[in-house]
């Protein structure tokens, strides 16, 4: 009980500090653009700290955080990984769900980072919008995060990996970082409760460009599907066979 109400309390000052920066980044950031990337990590690392003391539940990324012009395909698997990722990465962007744009904050922010929406389904386009905004100086060069799984997915689930991370790989040339996490035993998908423990974001070794598709998404999949079962076992969670 006295866990659940630590949670609410925290949950309840998270979305108020996005209400509250947003005050004071967002005039800045519309004559500063580049600003609305400092708006973010501020944003991330508050959330973060707070999470250790708060609820107990700290957080830790490893590997080689990338800073170059990259995909990363993470494991997704709650709100959390996305506040981790973004709290150390340069200059994070999403193809994201088109029904976020008329979010607010999370939606003026998404568009001025680079973001771009796409239909669910619709995957396939989002490579195209996005040279054509990278082309035309509409989207600056960064990391491209991007969810295998498509969406978030619970620790005990197995969903297949989806063929939109192999088009935007093959149609990129990019480096890909595989990204694994466990942080899904801890901060749900739904729910209030946060649990306290050690949440961890692991970015893996690079797969370089040139593969084919088909051997790209079966390496990317064993990479991040081994990797966050070991974080899983480590934190104390036993993933069903």
């Amino acid at each position: 009980m006295l866990q659940y109400l630590r949670s609410l309390i925290f949950n309840t000052q998270m979305y108020l500090m996005m209400v509250l920066m947003a005050l004071f980044f967002t005039p800045i950031t519309l004559v500063h653009r580049p600003m609305a990337f400092t708006a973010c990590r501020t944003y991330c690392r508050w959330v973060r700290w707070t999470a250790s003391w708060m609820v107990g539940l700290r957080s830790e990324l490893r590997g080689t955080v990338p800073t170059g012009e990259c995909i990363i395909a993470s494991k997704h698997q709650s709100f959390f990984d996305i506040i981790m990722i973004v709290s150390q990465v340069p200059r994070p962007k999403f193809i994201m769900k088109a029904q976020l744009r008329f979010v607010p904050i999370v939606g003026w922010y998404a568009k001025w980072i680079g973001c771009i929406p796409v239909d669910r389904g619709k995957r396939g386009q989002a490579v195209l919008e996005m040279k054509k905004r990278v082309a035309a100086g509409l989207s600056s060069p960064g990391q491209l995060i991007i969810y295998p799984q498509g969406t978030r997915v619970a620790p005990e689930a197995r969903l297949p990996y989806k063929i939109g991370t192999g088009v935007l790989y093959g149609q990129l040339e990019q480096d890909c970082v595989p990204a694994a996490t466990n942080v899904g035993v801890f901060w749900p998908r739904f729910g209030v409760l946060r649990k306290p423990g050690l949440a961890v974001v692991e970015f893996l070794p690079v797969i370089q460009p040139g593969l084919k598709q088909r051997v790209f998404m079966t390496e990317l999949e064993e990479a991040v599907e081994t990797a966050s079962i070991r974080l899983m076992a480590e934190a104390g969670y036993h993933v069903p066979e």
